[in-house]
C-alpha cells in the first residue's frame, strides 16, 4: 500500500517511514511522486492547514496521504505564535523568534506554554482522519541547549525536570513531543484499519 506525506521534509519523512513501513505501507514523500506544489497555508487552526496540505496530495494521488501542522502556544501572548511559528513576527531567523518571544514575555509571571501538532490522514475513499498531541510545559527565561530546533531551546516541557527540550538528548523528545503522541494516536488507528481492511 502506498501513502504519500505531504511533505519533503527529510526529518519528517524518516520519522513517517519508521512508524508506517511496518504496517505495510510504502512510503513517498510529495516530491518522490512528481508532486510539485506549494500549497499556501490559509487556515485558521492546525487542523485546517493540515487537511489544506492533505487535500491538495490526495487529489493528485488518490491514495493514502498524511500532512501535519504545529506549533508553539504561549499564553501569555494570546496563543501566539501558534500556527505562524514558522514565520513569527516574519522574522526570518529561528533565534529571532526566540528572542522575540522572551522579549515579549519580560516581566509576565504566566510563562505556561505548549506544543500542538495535528496529524491529517486521508484514506483512498477520501475519508479525512485527524490526530492532535499537545505537550504542556513553560518558557524559560533564556535559551539554553544544542539539540534540537526551532523553540527547542526555550520550552520547558511538564516532564523535563526543568530542562529545556534543546538541553536533553533528542530521544527525550522523541519519545515525549507533541508529535510523537500525534504519531501514537495516529499508529494506533492505522494498527486497527489494517487489520479491518488488508
Amino acid at each position: 500500500m502506498e501513502l504519500t506525506v505531504a511533505s519533503n521534509n527529510r526529518g519528517k519523512m524518516a520519522e513517517y517511514r519508521e512508524i508506517l513501513e511496518p504496517l505495510g505501507f510504502t512510503v513517498f514523500s510529495q516530491s518522490e511522486k512528481g508532486i510539485r506544489i506549494d500549497v499556501e497555508e490559509t487556515g485558521t487552526t492546525f487542523e485546517e492547514n493540515a487537511l489544506l496540505k492533505a487535500r491538495a496530495v490526495h487529489q493528485l494521488t488518490g491514495g493514502w496521504v498524511i500532512s501535519d501542522d504545529s506549533g508553539l502556544e504561549v499564553s501569555a501572548l494570546g496563543g501566539a505564535p501558534g500556527i505562524y511559528s514558522a514565520r513569527y513576527l516574519g522574522l526570518e531567523t529561528e533565534r529571532e523568534r526566540r528572542q522575540a518571544i522572551l522579549s515579549a514575555l519580560r516581566g509576565k509571571s504566566d510563562r505556561s506554554a505548549r506544543f500542538v501538532c495535528c496529524i491529517c490522514l486521508i484514506s483512498p475513499e477520501g475519508k479525512e482522519h485527524y490526530f492532535k498531541g499537545i505537550w504542556k510545559g513553560t518558557i524559560a527565561m533564556e535559551a539554553s541547549g544544542e539539540n534540537g530546533f526551532g523553540y527547542d531551546p526555550i520550552f520547558v516541557s511538564e516532564d523535563s525536570g526543568g530542562h529545556t527540550t534543546a538541553s536533553l538528548p533528542i530521544s527525550f523528545k522523541e519519545t515525549h513531543s507533541h508529535r510523537a503522541r500525534a504519531v501514537s494516536a495516529l499508529l494506533d488507528f492505522l494498527k486497527t484499519e489494517t487489520r479491518r481492511s488488508f
